[in-house]
């Protein structure tokens, strides 16, 4: 008796005969292509980011998960190769979607990049084939968008290919958990495709987490992002009421969590960065208006969020006045990290990139130094800044400033140095505080 669809695809991924396309070689794509190679599929990585093909012909990583040597030993194995020539499409067996979903101007899911992808698969669609979204995105996505586009090839999802969802949980810079080590969470439409997911998935990764929809899969990737944005839009509250209050907030949090029960940690900042806090809990918002609720304990946390770079920038224009007896319209400032987290080079939505143009937009006239970036590479939001590069960080470049706000705290700088060289510091991630450096003229924030 032949072997059903869902049999043949099944025996190809407990074989590791099954080849995986992956499409989209960024952050989240590239790292994922590298563990599922190194379970033993053969992968082909798609991209319409023609530069990205050059670093990958040549050994080169662009991503810091991602190390040199890493990706030369799967490609010298062969397990791994990359295109931007999307018929490669036609010979893969699993096929998984790792787009960006942005906002639009309006604070609306842009599932535009999710839909040609989608559109892209569905020319090369086959009988046969697992197609994953990984991208963040609402409850309902994959199977009213994905699995439509798809099945408007007249192949039925279910018995000719089948669809899943898993999203990504990547942490750039978390030295202790990566792609393979990070539990992963799967859902498929109908039994059949979760049982495809959790094959294919727990081949490359140490545990697998199957849920019963791929609505709730979805869910789970936004309710962690929101988790996270509505606990850090706390601390940043509280930051401002206690800092008029004379209190510091750092020593508050610091003596709260030795609670052993009941509390976990989270810091105020000069805002949020990177792709998924920033943006997901909009998506969830969005999605909220189809069903007349609102999100208000969400879109509170966004708004208080998106005011801290503001926030930040006043109290640099305070601290000038008052120390230096300057206006910040007349004023240097070099921002210490560009990147939106420490020792990363990852810049997405990042606040040092608002904290530079408000500053700016006062008048006022800002550098930044960050270890990783060299220079402003083209944003969506900020292209009045490409181009612009680290200054090094000397003792006479500092003094040559008249503050110093430390944005993001890479570990490689040199902070003692600069609380020599520095005029006035605005810190506002309290890390001279913690080296034991705190002095009249660092001022949190």
């Amino acid at each position: 008796m032949a072997l059903s669809t869902f049999d043949t695809l099944l025996q190809k991924i407990e074989t590791r005969n099954a080849r995986a396309g992956i499409i989209g070689l960024g952050y989240v794509g590239l790292p994922l292509a590298m563990a599922v190679a190194r379970s033993g599929f053969a992968v082909t990585g798609f991209d319409i980011d023609p530069s990205k093909m050059v670093a990958l012909d040549a050994g080169r990583s662009y991503i810091d998960a991602v190390s040199d040597a890493a990706l030369a030993a799967e490609i010298e194995a062969r397990r791994f190769e990359a295109t931007t020539d999307f018929a490669g499409l036609a010979a893969c067996d699993v096929i998984i979607i790792c787009v960006p979903t942005p906002l639009t101007k309006h604070r609306d899911p842009d599932l535009s990049f999710v839909e040609a992808t989608s559109r892209s698969i569905a020319a090369h669609l086959r009988p046969g084939q697992l197609v994953v979204l990984e991208s963040t995105t609402y409850p309902g996505t994959t199977d009213d968008i994905v699995k439509v586009i798809l099945e408007g090839t007249g192949l039925k999802s279910g018995s000719d290919f089948f669809v899943g969802f898993s999203p990504e949980r990547e942490d750039p810079g978390n030295q202790n958990y990566h792609t393979a080590t990070i539990p992963k969470v799967v859902a498929g439409d109908g039994t059949e495709a979760l049982a495809l997911m959790k094959a294919f998935y727990g081949a490359a990764v140490s545990t697998v987490v199957p849920v019963s929809s791929n609505a709730t899969a979805e869910a789970v990737k936004l309710t962690e992002n929101i988790f996270r944005s509505v606990n850090i839009a706390l601390v940043n509250e509280l930051k401002t009421v206690y800092a008029a209050m004379g209190i510091d907030v750092w020593e508050v949090i610091d003596a709260a969590k030795t609670k052993p029960f009941g509390y976990m940690p989270f810091y105020p900042g000069p805002g949020l960065g990177g792709h998924c806090i920033p943006i997901d809990p909009f998506y969830l918002t969005w999605k909220s208006r189809e069903y007349e609720l609102p999100t208000r304990f969400i879109e509170l946390a966004g708004e208080i969020n998106s005011a801290m770079p503001r926030y930040v920038v006043g109290k640099l224009a305070e601290a000038l006045d008052i120390r230096a007896g300057k206006a910040l319209s007349r004023s240097r400032v070099l921002v210490i990290g560009l990147a939106y987290k420490k020792n990363v080079a990852d810049i997405r939505e990042s606040p040092s990139l608002r904290l530079i143009e408000i500053i700016e937009e006062r008048g006022g006239r800002a550098d930044y130094h960050d270890p990783f970036v060299a220079e402003i590479p083209p944003t969506r939001e900020y292209q009045a800044l490409k181009g612009r590069r680290s200054v090094a960080l000397t003792p006479e470049a500092v003094a040559g400033y008249d503050a110093v706000l430390v944005a993001t705290d890479h570990d490689s700088v040199d902070y003692p140095a600069l609380a020599k060289s520095a005029a006035l510091i605005i810190d506002t991630r309290n890390v001279f505080n913690r080296l034991g450096l705190s002095a009249d003229h660092v001022i949190k924030a």
